[in-house]
């Protein structure tokens, strides 16, 4: 496995998820420990691209997929092997619709060595070894991605692309290299009412897409002369059908992003810093927020694991995915209703007005809707140009500061509720057992799921419920999968619930009520066979597998 996409997985060793106390009384979420410490060591193969309309009839892998979920037996874990020429993702390439067996392999990188003393280490905000960003969002294959990325002090740097998926357990995949460039120091971040931007820096590298490029989630591994490293996500997308639709976050991830990360420039629309060092909470946070940025700290965005864990499982298993931002579904760059499904595979806690109506006329088309995670939809966002003139680079969230219209769902009386079947409930300090609710439902068939059983750890980090004095989506038929209670960072018991409906036009959305979901497909130490088995019972009926 890539050891950089290994530390992505690290949650936490004591399956805790860790809240910081600010120095205002408030906390603020841990990032995940020990991203970027050792260079990439996995390698696998690239995919490659396929084009053509979707082929009707049974396709060999979900066949197979199927196969391998009927075999196993509850409490064993799920194995994938391949079978003769299998190719261990899925990818793209001209021509009809074939399943990963069928494609051939790509070019296999070379294997990295173990670092060594002295080997590439984690660039920080501080000294701004290496930090870049993309210019762009998501770009299909024929486009180009733009990097800006400042290099101190100056020297030259490469940039290795790397895909997410599964790989064989690798956890992604090398694609290219850059050429060596040569590293500038960029200028400092501007500010402005505490909105920092580094729109103004200078192109550093221009990745021209290919066309027999997979589609997928992307990371830039920014690696200098001297060891240091950061790294830059990106999507790579098209408009072919799929099956599913996979959305990340990354206007949420942008909302937590703290960079820069020094003790006195860095904001989010969470903290910001005062003129001794001292970490504010957010009364005095940004309102605005600029992509125009590196991520803080290791340039990996906060909970971006959580979609990561997803895409390899479901990549492992065959699923039919396509792949998109947040950005992609607010600007309409990405028409819901060509899928069976969305996927919402993280945490996505920021939404704008469109896309929420473009996720609701989604489902009354009948695509439909699945929320991985916990504190879904939550607060209500703009997005606007930068001061270039780009469009949607810049994020704004009033939440309670200063005049203008509430910034949360619920208090517009549009509780997220209404769309997603149960909403926030808070925070879980301490991880704690998913209580398993009506067994006997299809979702948890073949699991091995009893009444009443306790997952472990499966209520962890934020949790969602039933309210019963909000209205509920209309629905043909509801119901609850999980009850689970647990303690608040006051003592109190509350609990968790897992949720399903029918839409009226024949959709289902669902609804995991906790960010463990994720976690507990693929990620080492976390995975749990009765929840693969589950999400497989959701997919499949999604996506018609009999």
């Amino acid at each position: 496995m890539t050891d950089w996409v290994r530390n992505v997985m690290c949650w936490d060793r004591s399956r805790t998820w860790k809240w910081h106390t600010t120095a205002d009384g408030g906390t603020r979420e841990g990032t995940a420990h020990g991203i970027g410490a050792d260079p990439p060591l996995g390698v696998g193969r690239a995919g490659a691209r396929r084009d053509g309309p979707l082929r009707p009839g049974p396709r060999p892998l979900a066949a197979r997929r199927r196969a391998v979920l009927r075999r196993h037996r509850p409490g064993r874990p799920l194995v994938h092997r391949p079978g003769p020429g299998s190719h261990r993702s899925p990818g793209r390439h001209p021509g009809p619709r074939q399943r990963p067996r069928d494609i051939p392999h790509g070019e296999r990188s070379t294997r990295h060595p173990p670092p060594r003393a002295g080997g590439p280490r984690s660039a920080d905000d501080v000294h701004r070894q290496i930090k870049g960003f993309t210019a762009t969002g998501a770009a299909a294959p024929g486009e180009a991605i733009d990097f800006h990325i400042t290099v101190d002090p100056p020297q030259e740097f490469s940039v290795d692309i790397y895909r997410i998926g599964h790989y064989g357990g690798d956890g992604a995949c090398k694609i290219t290299t850059s050429p060596r460039l040569s590293g500038i120091v960029q200028p400092p971040p501007l500010t402005a009412d505490r909105t920092v931007s580094c729109h103004h820096w200078w192109l550093s590298w221009r990745l021209q897409i290919p066309t027999y490029w997979s589609i997928g989630a992307y990371v830039a591994v920014l690696t200098t002369a001297d060891g240091y490293r950061s790294h830059v996500p990106f999507t790579v997308r098209d408009n072919h059908p799929a099956d599913l639709l996979l959305l990340l976050p990354d206007i949420t991830w942008q909302a937590y992003n703290l960079y820069p990360e020094d003790g006195h420039t860095g904001a989010s629309l969470y903290h910001a810093w005062d003129e001794t060092g001292r970490l504010l909470g957010e009364a005095d946070a940004a309102t605005t927020v600029s992509f125009d940025r590196p991520y803080a700290g290791a340039g990996l965005p906060l909970h971006v694991g959580h979609a990561y864990d997803f895409i390899r499982w479901a990549e492992r298993y065959g699923y039919d995915l396509a792949y998109a931002d947040a950005r992609d579904l607010h600007a309409g760059r990405v028409d819901p209703t060509r899928y069976r499904g969305l996927v919402f595979p993280g945490h996505d806690e920021y939404w704008s007005t469109h896309m929420r109506r473009t996720v609701e006329l989604a489902r009354e088309h009948g695509t439909s809707l699945v929320f991985l995670s916990a504190n879904t939809m939550y607060w209500q966002v703009e997005l606007g140009p930068s001061p270039s003139g780009v469009t949607d680079r810049l994020l704004t969230c009033r939440k309670r500061r200063g005049p203008g219209k509430p910034a949360l769902w619920r208090e517009i009386d549009r509780p997220e509720q209404q769309l997603i079947g149960i909403q926030y409930a808070g925070r879980v300090p301490e991880p704690h057992p998913m209580i398993v609710r009506n067994a006997d439902h299809w979702l948890w068939e073949a699991s091995g799921a009893y009444e009443g059983e306790e997952i472990g750890g499966l209520v962890a980090g934020e949790a969602d419920r039933y309210f019963p004095r909000t209205a509920l989506p209309e629905h043909q038929d509801r119901i609850l999968l999980s009850h689970s209670p647990y303690q608040d960072s006051e003592g109190s018991t509350r609990h968790q619930e897992t949720s399903l409906y029918r839409a009226p036009s024949g959709a289902l959305v669902f609804a995991a009520g906790t960010f463990a979901w994720s976690p507990a497909l693929d990620r080492p130490g976390h995975v749990d066979t009765r929840i693969q088995r589950a999400t497989a019972n959701l997919l499949d009926r999604i996506c018609k597998h009999d």
